[in-house]
């Protein structure tokens, strides 16, 4: 666990690929998709949050802080992260934000950890999380100095890439390796967006955890 870093689960979105709904609360092997997330991300963090928008009352048994998106009109997860920033500054002996999403559920146990020491080598930039070559922006340690600049490129620029963001604001990215099992490579940054994703995460979860 970092003391310095809290953590935010992105599951604010609208789920059209999955036909809408609470994509995070769908069923994988014996507990739901979010139930993984946040069991890999709460070790790894000093306080963990939740970001998403409706009821909070669906997510009672996560007994995780539900916060709703500070920005209106379901703007991405740019603004859940920007949600997250803002928690974060309340919290004592924070300094950065980790951000991961809710339907990712075999990301990196030490996450956290390598995310932060590339930090420390980069004051002031974001740390994002890469793998095969390709970037994962919803997976990256934020500086909490970053709220308003995020803040004015959202509401005052109306834009909402992640990606964008990172570019302009200094980053650094951080590579981790495919996770290897049953013959196969793994991304652990693989996500669940459609009824097929969930069935081949199924599949994968029987491999890593047969």
């Amino acid at each position: 666990m970092d003391r310095t870093v809290a953590g935010i689960i992105l599951a604010g979105g609208q789920s059209r690929r999955m036909g809408g709904g609470d994509k995070p609360l769908l069923s994988l092997g014996k507990v739901r998709l979010l139930d993984h997330v946040a069991a890999r991300l709460k070790p790894q963090v000093a306080i963990l949050g939740l970001n998403a928008n409706g009821d909070p009352a669906r997510f009672a048994a996560m007994e995780l802080p539900v916060l709703k998106d500070t920005v209106p009109g379901y703007a991405g997860p740019l603004v859940g992260i920007l949600t997250g920033l803002e928690w974060a500054t309340k919290q004592t002996g924070c300094q950065w934000l980790v951000s991961a999403a809710g339907d990712t559920p075999f990301f990196p146990d030490d996450l956290v950890e390598r995310l932060v020491a590339a930090a420390h080598d980069r004051p002031g930039a974001i740390a994002v999380a890469s793998s095969d070559g390709r970037w994962h922006p919803t997976f990256a340690l934020w500086p909490l100095g970053q709220r308003e600049p995020l803040r004015h490129f959202l509401v005052d620029e109306d834009n909402r890439r992640v990606s964008a963001f990172i570019e302009r604001h200094g980053y650094v990215a951080v590579e981790f390796p495919m996770i290897e099992a049953g013959g196969q490579r793994i991304d652990p940054f693989f996500n669940v967006n459609t009824p097929d994703d969930l069935a081949e995460a199924e599949r994968l979860l029987q491999s890593l955890w047969p």
